[in-house]
């Protein structure tokens, strides 16, 4: 069990903070919001993540990927979270390369990883049809037709969905909302003929998409897996989604946390410091230790992810559970303590915890994950 980064892994994460910090800091961000760029993150940025070798982290050499793997992907996106930075990385690669790795036929890996491995192609995962995070809940209809399938349906809270070239769909082919069987994942052209797609930008400035399915007619040969089986792919690849938003979140608290500290030690009432206060010291470490806590359970499940330990699972719940709750009570007291100007537009801390919410929620918030822990551990 590795609770800290070899001297690869921290090259990488050192790569990775400079690189966001100079090329994606939260200027950019901004940037992208004010001017409603269409495509949500800046396509020049991508390609330099990809030439860097961000793209391929997890994918196997042999599809043209590096192979770190998810202690290093963590470092990145652990760096993207810091400094909030947009990009299709953790859809791409997270979710798509996942989903053909755990599931792909020989064809569909040697067609589309080395795409996603050089940054060319980009995936998204269609599989939320309500306001909270159902797994199984998938209702979208798909019916076999002479030698295809015709999907339709629509999805919700699609990440980046708006703009990735082909859509990972989870399709009900059997039973009713809420089995665990009869769940299929197909892979769709995101322009294909019935496919609508809306943008909604988040409280956080980021992006998601609204996608309906109008009877679109897909090849045979787009089934990802075995037909009815797809939650055999879709619990591993959202515990390795729990986890790395888990890592993502870290850098986001982590800044956080750290822009506070800066401004206790300059903000002056009554002639000193607020950071002297004691009253706000006492915060200040209690955020620390709740912090380094959630550190530790982080490290831990990504270790577990790259040495694909039996724990993973319990893992993924308690990993994203207690960052998440860590970053809920840092985000609100980082805007606290910054005051009535800590609600302002001008200071980025607002734009920190905004963020923090919508990640709390990704693929399960803390309700949800509690719940599955306790089903896993017997209870």
């Amino acid at each position: 069990m590795a609770l800290v980064l070899d001297e690869d892994q921290a090259l990488i994460k050192d790569t990775a903070r400079e690189f966001c910090a100079s090329q994606a800091p939260v200027a950019e961000l901004r940037k992208l919001r004010d001017e409603a760029e269409a495509l949500g993150y800046s396509r020049e940025t991508w390609q330099k993540m990809a030439e860097l070798g961000w793209a391929g982290i997890v994918i196997p050499e042999q599809y043209g990927g590096t192979a770190f793997g998810w202690m290093a992907l963590g470092a990145v996106l652990e760096e993207q979270g810091r400094h909030l930075t947009a990009s299709p990385l953790f859809a791409t690669v997270v979710l798509g390369a996942s989903a053909l790795l755990l599931g792909g036929s020989a064809s569909q890996r040697e067609a589309l990883l080395p795409k996603l491995a050089s940054g060319e192609l980009t995936l998204a995962l269609a599989i939320e049809e309500g306001p909270h995070h159902a797994p199984f809940g998938s209702a979208l209809e798909v019916k076999a037709e002479r030698d295809g399938w015709v999907l339709s349906g629509k999805k919700c809270f699609v990440i980046d969905g708006h703009s990735a070239d082909q859509l990972l769909v989870v399709a009900r082919s059997s039973g009713k909302p809420g089995d665990r069987e009869g769940l299929s994942l197909f892979l769709v052209d995101g322009d294909a003929q019935g496919v609508k797609r809306t943008r909604s930008s988040m409280v956080d400035s980021r992006n998601a998409a609204i996608i309906a399915f109008e009877g679109v007619s897909v090849d045979a040969d787009v089934l990802i897996g075995a037909l009815d089986r797809g939650a055999e792919i879709l619990e591993p690849l959202l515990e390795r989604a729990r986890i790395t938003m888990a890592a993502e979140m870290m850098g986001t608290m982590d800044e956080a946390f750290a822009r506070t500290m800066d401004y206790l030690r300059e903000r002056k009432q009554f002639g000193v410091v607020i950071g002297s206060f004691q009253g706000l010291k006492h915060r200040a470490a209690d955020m620390f230790t709740e912090i380094e806590l959630a550190r530790s359970t982080l490290l831990d499940a990504l270790s577990a992810l790259d040495e694909n330990r039996d724990d993973v699972p319990m893992l993924a719940a308690l990993a994203k559970a207690k960052v998440g709750e860590a970053l809920h009570r840092v985000s609100l007291e980082a805007l606290q303590m910054h005051g009535g100007v800590g609600m302002t537009d001008e200071f980025d801390v607002g734009l920190f915890l905004k963020r923090a919410r919508v990640q709390e929620q990704a693929f399960g918030g803390q309700a949800f994950l509690r719940d599955r822990y306790a089903t896993l551990a017997g209870f």
